[in-house]
C-alpha cells in the first residue's frame, strides 16, 4: 500500500485567499514550516537555472510530490527578500506562453548560503529523526 501523502501548506497563518495556488485540504488542516524554509526551497530550485516565479512555485510543488503549496504572495515577498539580500539577481524576460515575467537566477553569495542552509537542514532533520525514533523505554 503507498503512503499517504499529506499536503504542507507554506503560507502565512495570516494569508488571505487571493492569488494563491490552488489546494486539496482545509486551511485548518495547514502545517507551519520553520522560518526561512521557502527562501531555502527557493535557493534549491534555483540552482537548476534561471526560472520565473510561477515555475519555482510549479517546480516546488511536483518537487515535493504535490506535498507543498506555494502561496503567491509569499512566493514574491521572499523573493524580493532574497533579491534585495544579494542571494538572487533577476531579469526581465518572456515566459513560455510569451508573457513578460522576471527571471530569478542564483548569485554565488545565493549558493554559498545554500549550501550553509541545507547542512543546518541536515543536522535539524537528523536530530529531530533521533529523538523522534526512541521508543520511551529504559534500556
Amino acid at each position: 500500500m503507498a503512503p499517504v501523502i499529506t499536503p504542507v501548506d507554506i503560507r502565512p497563518e495570516w494569508e488571505n485567499t487571493l492569488g494563491r495556488m490552488p489546494t486539496r485540504r482545509e486551511d485548518n488542516e495547514r502545517i507551519a514550516l520553520l522560518q526561512g524554509t521557502l527562501d531555502l526551497l527557493i535557493l534549491k530550485t534555483l540552482l537548476f537555472g534561471a526560472c520565473h516565479g510561477q515555475g519555482i512555485a510549479r517546480s516546488i510543488q511536483r518537487q515535493s510530490e504535490e506535498v507543498f503549496f506555494v502561496d503567491h504572495g509569499s512566493l514574491y515577498l521572499a523573493l524580493q527578500r532574497l533579491e534585495d539580500s544579494g542571494m538572487i539577481s533577476a531579469k526581465w524576460g518572456a515566459s513560455e506562453n510569451n508573457r513578460k515575467a522576471r527571471f530569478y537566477s542564483l548569485t554565488a553569495k545565493g549558493r554559498s548560503e545554500l549550501n550553509n542552509k541545507a547542512d543546518e537542514w541536515r543536522r535539524l532533520t537528523r536530530a529531530m529523526n533521533l529523538i523522534l525514533s526512541l521508543t520511551g523505554e529504559e534500556a
